[in-house]
């Protein structure tokens, strides 16, 4: 489900509890779009409601951090039905939060028809297409460094992608 199309104006990056791998790839993926020239909205959530109101986990701000992205100010949100109408692309980081997004977009389908476009996060990119960002919340420093180093490379992957078109 290859999405080749101009940048959108709107991308939300959406995990489980929005408080590691979105807020991450939330600011990587704002910053790496403004430095394309691109002018895009960008905004995350989570499919659970576990951690609303909360900002992103200790571990996830210090690994962003060491690598150039301020996420501490975040505050972890649950995915709407309102963001289906709100954003026009909605990326999701692994097979079962996309399942459960698509799910959603089920449920509110019959309210309009422009309703954002769902994909994998990984989707566009040639070193993890198709692959789930992995969650690092139990694991150690080197899992958030995983998750930074994937979602540097996804986030490009569709940069580049929008670029060409």
């Amino acid at each position: 489900m290859l999405i080749k199309a101009s940048a959108p104006s709107s991308v939300l990056l959406v995990c489980l509890g929005n408080i590691c791998r979105s807020p991450t790839a939330e600011e990587i993926f704002r910053q790496q779009a403004a430095v394309a020239g691109f002018e895009i909205k960008v905004d995350s959530a989570g499919t659970g409601d576990w951690h609303i109101g909360h900002a992103p986990d200790e571990r996830a701000q210090r690994h962003a951090k060491a690598h150039g992205y301020n996420i501490s100010k975040l505050k972890a949100r649950q995915v709407s039905a309102d963001d289906f109408h709100d954003f026009d692309l909605i990326l999701a980081m692994d097979g079962q939060n996309l399942a459960d997004l698509q799910a959603i977009k089920d449920s509110v389908a019959g309210e309009k028809k422009n309703l954002a476009k769902l994909a994998l996060f990984s989707e566009e990119d040639p070193t993890y297409g198709g692959d789930d960002v992995p969650d690092p919340y139990t694991g150690d420093g080197d899992a958030f460094e995983e998750v930074i180093e994937r979602i540097e490379s996804s986030a490009q992957a569709w940069i580049e992608s929008w670029k060409s078109n």
